[in-house]
């Protein structure tokens, strides 16, 4: 037995083909490339989402407090209510809670003295998320605040800012609409800033000013706003945050959306992304076993006369069988670091120069974005090898059928 132990052992060193070696290679290399593009693939995924995520939350946080309207939309107007300290304090005590803003929204047209378009106007006062959206501010400055009146500074897009034809410190007129056929209101309005979060949807549809002036243009009184836009520390929370400030802090009247149910058309876009990125796993996961199949297929048969030496030693099928899928684990070792190299090289390659481009206008941002989470690369790599070796179980279920003495007569 010790005898048919050294042999084995043997096997695994003997010197193989010229084809063998060939072959070898070619399952290493498509191991390599399957593993890298899995890594690739899921820290695009990621860091596309991660952006477009960050982007939404960041224009219009992570939720809405609003009066009940049945089928609103996102571009509804909100019915007013009377926003109080003692309501304010009650919900930032909820856990998890980063900052609370009021708002208000309201349909107008935007005129430039080239230009006009369809906008809404989006009101804020100074307890807005100013650090989140200067993020994406591209000239100017944002909004002074007045303590006695309205500013008459307003934040448009760059998109916006082309169509128009207006740049920082320039004045538009704004023509509120108001309802009930009455003529709207119109106001002359400064520039300060322009922004760009790349989302089409805000980037050509919102202009961001003064709360006070929604309260004025709609005959409200002066605690009333629209909503609260909440943000959270950890955006994972949404539902669980909703429900318990719904059942435990809110009035009747009111109730909490997530920004998700607001913009469901945008989530559901992401979530189809994981859907490309399991395709994508699955698919290079299929050609990594198909070479590795074709490797020990190739590696038995090349070595079927010692296989048959081994069993006239009494050597188990087992424990051959063991030695072929040892000698496969090692190439699948290989192939994985290969792949790991190249793979977390392009993706940090990435994140440092930004080479690859995309066209902001179908993708939301102007350069792929990278997120590479360790715990991913870590299931690729043993699920990799876990699955392969699993798989190679079954081409070697060949050794059961070699007989000793037409082995050993095999060339």
């Amino acid at each position: 037995m010790e005898l048919s132990s050294f042999i084995a052992r043997r096997i695994a060193f003997n010197k193989a083909s010229s084809f063998s070696k060939f072959i070898i290679n070619i399952a290493v290399a498509a191991t390599a490339v399957s593993v890298a593009v899995m890594i690739l693939a899921t820290a695009l995924v990621n860091g596309f989402q991660e952006v477009i995520q960050d982007k939404i939350f960041s224009f219009w946080g992570h939720l809405h407090v609003n009066q009940y309207q049945p089928n609103a939309g996102p571009l509804t107007e909100e019915i007013p209510f009377t926003s109080t300290p003692t309501l304010i304090d009650s919900i930032q005590r909820v856990p998890g809670i980063k900052t609370i803003s009021p708002y208000a929204t309201k349909s107008a047209i935007i005129k430039s003295e080239k230009e006009i378009d369809g906008i809404i106007f989006k009101g804020v006062d100074k307890s807005y998320d100013w650090p989140q959206l200067k993020r994406f501010l591209q000239s100017g400055r944002p909004l002074q605040f007045s303590d006695t009146s309205y500013t008459s500074e307003i934040m448009i897009s760059a998109n916006m800012a082309q169509e128009l034809q207006v740049k920082v410190n320039d004045k538009v007129i704004i023509y509120f609409i108001q309802g009930n056929g009455l003529p709207p209101r119109a106001r002359k309005l400064l520039v300060s800033g322009i922004y760009k979060t790349g989302i089409e949807e805000y980037d050509k549809t919102y202009v961001i000013g003064d709360l006070n002036l929604v309260r004025r243009l709609n005959d409200w009184e002066p605690a009333q706003v629209g909503g609260y836009e909440i943000m959270l520390n950890d955006y994972h929370l949404m539902d669980t945050t909703a429900r318990i400030i719904d059942n435990n802090v809110l009035p009747d009247q009111l109730f909490t959306r997530t920004i998700r149910d607001i913009y469901p058309n945008i989530f559901d876009w992401l979530e189809l992304q994981n859907q490309n990125e399991l395709i994508i796993i699955v698919i290079m996961t299929i050609v990594a076993v198909i070479n590795m199949i074709t490797a020990i297929l190739i590696l038995i048969l090349e070595r079927t006369n010692m296989v048959g030496i081994l069993k006239a030693l009494g050597m188990r099928n087992w424990h051959i069988q063991r030695v072929f899928v040892f000698q496969a684990g090692y190439i699948i070792l290989a192939g994985i670091l290969i792949g790991d190299f190249f793979g977390l090289g392009l993706a940090f390659l990435q994140q440092a120069t930004g080479i690859f481009k995309l066209p902001e206008e179908s993708y939301y941002m102007s350069v792929a974005a990278i997120s590479v989470r360790w715990q991913e690369v870590l299931v690729i790599n043993f699920g990799t090898m876990a699955i392969c070796l699993l798989v190679l179980l079954i081409p070697s279920l060949i050794i059961r059928r070699i007989t000793p003495v037409k082995a050993i007569q095999f060339k």
